[in-house]
């Protein structure tokens, strides 16, 4: 990085500089930095850059630094420029090692630098786009290993959002790498709605991210910067005073009014802005003046050759190039032939200063340059720059095409916000540009990109869909919204396209843009996406077969798996399956055939016959080279076989996915739910370890929202587990502010969760309430594996409450409510038989009739599961059941059988259940293991009562009196009164006799349990 400040000493930013220091050691020791660096322009980010660079080199060879900054012309389709300029410059110093830690990631990495060399030719979606995140990462990771690398990039408020994107993903799925990421912004250009703002709001909350904001310089700051660029010790005070009042201790402005009083020029300057930065220009002489007016138009930066074709007079531009350098106004770049203003604001300035159309010519005489000799910029650069001249050059028949041309290189390289916005400059042109120019001028676009195979239904004298229409255009910027994340613009492009299209003459097309809105609203997770899906249904209903008609009964049945599947949407998903065989779209065939196997098992609870459809689909996707389809059908299959019980399998599946993931670069994408079956696979075998690990591992990558909520929902549960309640409540509300918790399949988990947590706290009503909100709605079909043991969770609270005055009203009402909606239900492996089975004998012990029965018959079915759990929750009733009926011993082992298991399961309240039971009957069980969970409180503190009270509790449930109390317990009367009104309202009971039956029936107290019969 080329030094390029005036002042020969740094000032000041002592504390900045222990910050980057501090953040280099900590990378050092491998955990990754990032230091975001805010200020007003001209305040000294660049300065303090160059230092810390200077001081991290410094250290010796286990430090690599580079450096890339955003151009302004990045706002306007550029995309990728610092990371590509900043890995350009790494290449120079490193040559051969990144070229090592390249190797196999070429391909991928040549879309963000074609220096990398061809790009591999996949898809240019939204999953290849995660392969060139996901790529760029290991690329890092792999230089980091064995020297400490320092990634900074300059003016971030220019950046453009793929480079936002990119640079957010190295910050949150480096954790392993030793890599500082230095990040420079203006705060003066943030403006309320600028897209920088969300963007440091968001990596602001990550560990070990920190933003820094520069302030201006104070006088003696000032003195200090004006004694270095003046050459003198001390200088004058009136100087220091005037200097620091006119630049207001802006470190620029004090350069340029230091440099203006050497040079004898300070006489004359007004406080304006513009002219504290125009002087110097305006000081040299004409010529070098109109070669800086050209070069400021040519962008930030402006290489040699474009500017001697643009000026045509070589020898004439060097002398004012010289020039220009000399008084520091310009300098050369040091990486290619070209050159740079020092400092952004004076081309601003200058460009500013261009008449209308002055400013038009100049970009004119750019535009006509670079196309008579396309080899004077770079081919990655070529596209966007070529677009930005002939649009500021004010010429719309030539600006419309190379916008075109524009959003095809940002799409070829997966710069989908890039493309979006030059298709949205072509949109804005489209008016102004007449019917013969368009037909003459545009080529024809890329239709598979926006139209599958056989969807295209042009009018003929389009030249066979040669002709490229507005209607083309919004539909492939409909495709680059969906595919860079902004939905709401594809939704607004989407019903644009739709007052376009006349749904009779083109229905098709209708129906396509049709089926892409009904696709972003359930990501929004907006009403109106069943009506889409039906609507685009109806308008291809009848036509011919076309890969768009089976994409839209697919997209149909797919919706209704993951709401309320019925019949109808099983032949949807068939006759899917078959159109897109006819017409050969294969992935579409696999797509639609996934949704029919899981279709198969949740309606015609035939589970063999669905995982067979889906495990033939996964089977027929691998050598379609469509990672996306073949992992949705990886993931649907591992869910499927978890919910019947067969977790060995679902593991090895999740592992298979989540392995195909990261060598697609998805694994921080799709690999959020591969990670969530995964760990729910592992859990149910009571790999615990296993689960906790995979866990923790993705919160530190931070995965995208989607499907966040199932990972927090499982580290709720794994809470719950070790007895953490704090923890679990905290996931349960992540869980809960996610958007995709309103799936039904989503919520009824995140719904038994919220159960748990509010029995153990006390609050037995807010447990119903959660229970009837679900079961008091349409339950599907499909959903057993949630639905079971919500029921029998529920069950058992009522059971546990029974005598409670406050829900005893209600309760035949809610264990009907029970009964009825597990009636609904049709087991479909034996854990779900098991489940059913567990449901009856929870219902019959609310209303205490439970016999040892009951629980062995559950246990018998669950026994052939393999799985830990709930067979150790319905061994411990069935030793409940068992002492209560006189056999002790029988007892004794159930709960022996019980404890191992939940020890394996790693569940503290289980075992704290089982401890207490055998303590309260007498009975000796094995000894605790050593790594068991500590046992929680007792039962009595969840309604708050403190020791005391428990005390008072157990001699009023023995039948004592006040009196009574009071002496055992040798406290007053009137203190045992006191703690005896208190207990009654705590309880919720209105007298001392609902209290003594209440601390019974919740077994609350070893004398409650009677060893030798009931």
């Amino acid at each position: 990085m080329q030094q390029i400040s005036v002042s020969p000493v740094f000032v000041g930013r002592g504390s900045e500089i222990t910050e980057l220091t501090d953040a280099l050691r900590r990378a050092g020791a491998g955990s990754p930095q990032t230091v975001l660096i805010g200020g007003e322009a001209g305040v000294g980010k660049t300065r303090l850059l160059e230092e810390f660079l200077d001081r991290a080199r410094a250290t010796g060879g286990g430090v690599a630094a580079t450096v890339g900054g955003c151009p302004e012309v990045g706002a306007e389709g550029l995309p990728y420029a610092p990371l590509a300029t900043a890995l350009r410059r790494l290449h120079r110093s490193l040559g051969a090692e990144l070229e090592t830690a390249a190797a196999g990631l070429e391909g991928h990495l040549a879309r963000l630098l074609p220096d990398f060399g061809e790009d591999d030719g996949g898809p240019n979606d939204e999953y290849g786009r995660a392969r060139l995140f996901e790529h760029t990462a290991r690329l890092f990771e792999r230089l980091g290993a064995d020297r400490t690398l320092v990634l900074a990039v300059e003016d971030l408020h220019w950046a453009d959002r793929s480079t936002r994107e990119l640079l957010a993903y190295l910050v949150r799925t480096l954790h392993r790498a030793r890599v500082v990421l230095v990040a420079t912004y203006r705060t003066d250009d943030l403006h309320r709605r600028h897209p920088l703002r969300p963007f440091l709001a968001e990596l602001e909350r990550l560990r070990t991210v920190r933003r820094l904001e520069l302030e201006r310089f104070g006088p003696g700051e000032v003195a200090a910067q004006l004694a270095g660029i003046l050459g003198t010790a001390a200088p004058d005070r009136q100087l220091v005073d005037r200097i620091h009042r006119r630049s207001e201790g802006n470190p620029f402005f004090v350069e340029e009014l230091a440099t203006s009083y050497r040079e004898g020029c300070s006489a004359g300057l007004t406080d304006s802005l513009r002219d504290i930065l125009l002087v110097r220009v305006e000081a040299l002489d004409e010529e070098t003046q109109r070669v800086l007016r050209i070069a400021a138009e040519g962008g930030s930066y402006v290489e040699h050759a474009l500017l001697a074709a643009v000026l045509e007079d070589e020898e004439a531009l060097i002398e004012s190039l010289r020039t220009a350098v000399g008084a520091s106004i310009l300098r050369p770049d040091t990486d290619g032939d070209g050159y740079r203003f020092r400092h952004a604001l004076v081309r601003e300035a200058v460009s500013d200063d261009l008449l209308p159309g002055e400013r038009h010519r100049i970009n004119r005489r750019f535009a006509t340059a670079l196309e008579e000799q396309p080899h004077l910029v770079g081919a990655d650069v070529r596209p966007a720059r070529l677009a930005n001249y002939w649009y500021h050059a004010h010429d719309p028949a030539r600006a419309l095409p190379t916008a075109l041309d524009a959003a095809r290189a940002a799409r070829r390289r997966n710069a989908f916000a890039e493309q979006l916005r030059m298709l949205e400059r072509a949109l804005e042109l489209w008016d102004e540009v007449s019917e013969d120019v368009l037909a003459h001028t545009l080529r024809p676009y890329d239709w598979a990109e926006t139209y599958p195979p056989g969807s295209c239904d042009h009018s003929a004298e389009d030249q066979d869909c040669g002709r490229i229409q507005l209607i083309d255009v919004l539909a492939e910027a409909v495709v680059a919204a969906r595919r860079s994340g902004d939905r709401e613009r594809g939704l607004s492009l989407a019903k644009r396209g739709l007052k376009l299209v006349d749904e009779t003459e083109h229905p098709v097309r209708a129906a396509w843009f049709r089926m892409n809105r009904a696709r972003m609203l359930g990501h929004l997770n907006r009403a109106g996406n069943h009506d889409e899906a039906a609507h685009a249904r109806r308008l291809v209903e009848n036509l011919p077969p076309s890969a768009v008609q089976a994409e839209v009964l697919a997209l149909s049945a797919g919706i209704a798996m993951l709401t309320d599947p019925t019949e109808e949407d099983v032949r949807l998903a068939e006759r899917a399956a078959e159109i897109a065989r006819e017409v050969g779209a294969h992935a579409i065939e696999q797509h639609a055939r996934m949704t029919l196997g899981s279709l198969r098992s949740d309606l015609h609870h035939d589970p063999e016959r669905g995982i067979a459809e889906l495990a033939e689909a996964v089977a027929a996707t691998r050598g379609l080279g469509v990672p996306d389809v073949l992992l949705r059908g990886i993931n649907n299959l591992a869910s499927m076989l978890q919910s019947l019980g067969r977790a060995e399998e679902a593991v090895a599946l999740a592992r298979e996915g989540l392995e195909a993931a990261d060598g697609n670069g998805l694994l921080r994408n799709v690999g959020t739910i591969l990670t969530g079956n995964l760990a729910e696979a592992l859990l149910d075998l009571g790999r615990v370890d296993e689960a906790t690990e995979l866990l923790a591992d993705s919160e530190r990558v931070d995965p995208p929202g989607t499907h966040a909520e199932f990972l927090d929902r499982l580290r709720g549960d794994l809470a719950v587990r070790r007895g953490d309640l704090t923890t679990a409540a905290g996931m349960l509300a992540q869980a809960r502010a996610s958007k995709h918790n309103c799936q039904f399949q989503h919520g009824v988990p995140i719904s038994r969760l919220a159960m748990v947590l509010a029995a153990r706290a006390g609050r037995p009503a807010e447990a119903r309430a959660e229970l009837l909100a679900v079961v008091e709605g349409h339950l599907p079909a499909g959903n057993e594996s949630s639905l079971f043991p919500l029921l029998a969770l529920g069950a058992g609270m009522e059971a546990d409450h029974r005598g409670l005055p406050e829900l005893d009203r209600d309760r035949a009402a809610v264990l009907a409510r029970i009964a009825a909606a597990a009636a609904g239900l049709t087991p479909k492996a034996p854990l779900h038989e098991g489940w059913a089975r567990l449901v009856a004998a929870e219902l019959a012990r609310a209303e205490g009739a439970d016999t040892p029965e009951h629980w062995e018959a559950a246990a018998a079915v669950l026994r052939s599961t393999g799985l830990p759990y709930p067979l150790a929750l319905v061994l411990l009733r069935a030793g409940e059941a068992e002492v209560l009926a006189g056999r002790r011993e029988a007892g004794a082992e159930r709960l022996r059988e019980a404890r191992e298991l939940a020890g394996v399961r790693g569940d503290s309240w289980l075992l704290a259940e089982i401890d207490a039971l055998a303590e309260r009957a007498g009975l000796a069980l094995a000894a605790r293991p050593s790594a068991a969970p500590a046992r929680p409180a007792p039962a009595g503190d969840s309604f708050g009562l403190t020791p005391r009270e428990r005390d008072v509790l157990r001699l009023l449930a023995r039948g004592r009196t006040n009196r009574q109390i009071a002496e055992e317990l040798y406290i007053s009367p009137k203190t045992a009164s006191v703690h005896v009104s208190n207990i009654l309202g705590k309880l919720g009971v209105a007298g001392r006799g609902e209290a003594a039956a209440l601390a019974h029936r919740l077994r609350l107290f070893p004398e409650e349990l009677v060893p030798a019969g009931r």
